[in-house]
């Protein structure tokens, strides 16, 4: 069972340490569901962590079809991660009709080895998932984090099932979308699911809230 914090601020990625969290997913501007992070924090973060740190690669938000500018600056951040000792990269690129962008993602994939590569939510805007899943595999990447499709996890529970189920251990399916103590335990028994991704926010700050975190790996440790 692994427990992924989406951390926007070096607090929150030491509370997500303390409170037992197994990998930290560094982002910034919550209000845009995260984007790159500057290199600044990347750097203070990898020196107070060692847990895993994956790095969110994502250039501005909106949609997920980009420019080649910004297919640079997606390249220049793996880089910088790599030159970090970062762990993994999260992106995920589309095309104009919300199918994978193989090419470019795979593009990415081996530019950022040897660290891990997320393919990020944007695969809960692809028009045929199954689809996407298969092309997201063949590209290299060692994760896909999806709510299952529009909405929280909680709502897409047979979708997640089905899509772990396709995944046949060829890559894991990180649950994310909404994940609470209060919902963990559900998703887990309805999918068998073992990875899951929570920014662990439950005021109006963009802190990690420590309590939370630890409950969620209460339940998540019980069903070792």
């Amino acid at each position: 069972m692994v427990l992924e914090i989406a951390c926007f601020n070096l607090e929150s990625c030491l509370i997500a340490q303390q409170a037992g969290a197994s990998r930290v997913e560094l982002c910034s501007n919550y209000e845009l569901g995260g984007i790159t992070p500057s290199e600044e924090l990347i750097t203070e973060v990898r020196k107070k962590i060692s847990i895993e740190l994956f790095v969110m690669v994502r250039p501005r938000g909106g949609n997920f079809n980009y420019s080649e500018n910004e297919f640079l600056k997606m390249k220049e951040t793996i880089l910088f991660c790599k030159e970090q000792n970062c762990d993994g990269v999260v992106f995920g690129i589309l095309n104009s009709n919300n199918e994978v962008d193989a090419e470019r993602c795979q593009e990415l994939v081996t530019l950022s080895k040897p660290m891990q590569c997320t393919f990020h939510r944007a695969f809960d805007e692809s028009l045929d998932p199954e689809k996407a899943l298969k092309e997201i595999i063949e590209s290299g990447f060692s994760r896909i984090l999806t709510s299952g499709g529009k909405g929280n996890a909680i709502e897409n529970l047979a979708q997640l099932k089905h899509l772990i189920t396709l995944a046949e251990n060829k890559i894991t399916i990180i649950s994310g979308g909404g994940i609470r103590s209060q919902t963990i335990s559900e998703i887990i028994k309805q999918t068998g699911a073992k990875e899951f991704h929570s920014a662990a926010i439950i005021d109006k700050s963009i802190i990690a809230n420590e309590e939370e975190i630890e409950k969620m790996n209460l339940v998540l440790f019980s069903k070792l």
